[in-house]
């Protein structure tokens, strides 16, 4: 027979009115009692009601996380970081994927408004005005894009600016930048912090794109910086410095012999390229349980700051000296 609210209640030596507030208020219990609750409740195998705790609470439980690609890598590593803070808080998470469409991205949030307390939205495309009149109906925590009023999880530029330190050591004079799409707010943000850096090192930055985030539009930039005259080459993600990459083998372009090349996001598939992949760094998952926190903070009420988290360069096989003339 399944346990009851009350067998949790006997257990620790509380009223049931504490039990149900420890499942549906926890921050309304202190800690000691709350842990108490808790372990009584895991040890008994009790399961709360969702649907009771809805009608007791007006909240259904349930995040909802929208990304604009869930084929690009990146995104598979966020969600897993919210799926985990989310299972720890006792919350479920509805996923969806925009398919790189704001229009489809705006049309998503009104469907599953109702169904989920709040979102976490991941490299939103959407305009300034979506967002202001979605943010008025519903909480929203936005992960790599700033949008003021509103908490944000990004992360900071130092990676960018270790790339640029890093070909200028190579003695890369002029290096290419293969941008993501127009609407994304970290490409402005990382083509922002790649020319302050090329402004520093003496590196005449070269841009090319938009470009969608794929591989398949490396293949088309990786054209564009063989004739440009670049020796190194920084893309927007890893899935467009690995689709470079594979056009300079069929081009029998040596990396990092004669061009070198740096993504970003540090995709496990970075590690396995031949050459492997210099890229920065971002911590994914983290990113996830950080916006995780942050929903569940803006859902109490609070008003959540916004926090940036770092960056680093991983150097690895695909970049080189640059080749004398």
């Amino acid at each position: 027979m399944a346990s009851t609210i009350r067998d949790v209640a006997l257990m620790t030596g509380v009223s049931v009115s504490t039990v149900s507030r420890a499942f549906t208020m926890p921050e309304l219990v202190n800690a000691e009692t709350l842990e108490r609750v808790r372990q009584a409740g895991e040890k008994l195998g009790y399961q709360p009601n969702r649907a009771a705790r809805a009608l007791i609470t007006g909240r259904t439980g349930n995040l909802g996380v929208v990304v604009p690609d869930l084929t690009n890598p990146f995104f598979p590593a966020v969600v897993k970081g919210v799926q985990s803070r989310a299972r720890e808080m006792d919350q479920c998470v509805f996923l969806a994927d925009a398919d790189e469409d704001p229009r489809a991205e705006h049309e998503l949030i009104l469907q599953l408004a109702k169904q989920v307390d709040g979102f976490v939205l991941c490299a939103s495309r959407m305009s300034l005005e979506q967002v202001r009149s979605l943010s008025a109906t519903t909480r929203i925590v936005f992960m790599n894009r700033q949008v003021a009023g509103s908490p944000s999880v990004m992360t900071d530029p130092g990676g960018a600016y270790q790339a640029i330190a890093h070909l200028a050591a190579l003695r890369h004079e002029r290096v290419a930048y293969m941008n993501g799409p127009s609407a994304s707010w970290s490409n402005r943000e990382r083509r922002k912090a790649l020319r302050s850096a090329a402004r520093k090192h003496g590196v005449e930055l070269v841009e090319f794109g938009p470009f969608t985030p794929s591989f398949e539009a490396g293949i088309q930039a990786a054209d564009l910086a063989l004739a440009s005259r670049v020796t190194a080459i920084a893309a927007y993600n890893d899935l467009m410095a690995l689709g470079i990459l594979t056009r300079f083998t069929d081009r029998k372009v040596r990396v990092p012999e004669e061009m070198s090349v740096i993504g970003f996001d540090d995709i496990s598939m970075a590690a396995m390229a031949t050459p492997s992949l210099t890229t920065v760094s971002l911590p994914k998952e983290e990113c996830g349980r950080v916006a995780v926190d942050l929903l569940l903070a803006l859902l109490r009420d609070q008003e959540p700051p916004t926090h940036r988290l770092p960056t680093q360069l991983i150097v690895r096989g695909s970049t080189g000296p640059r080749r004398s003339d």
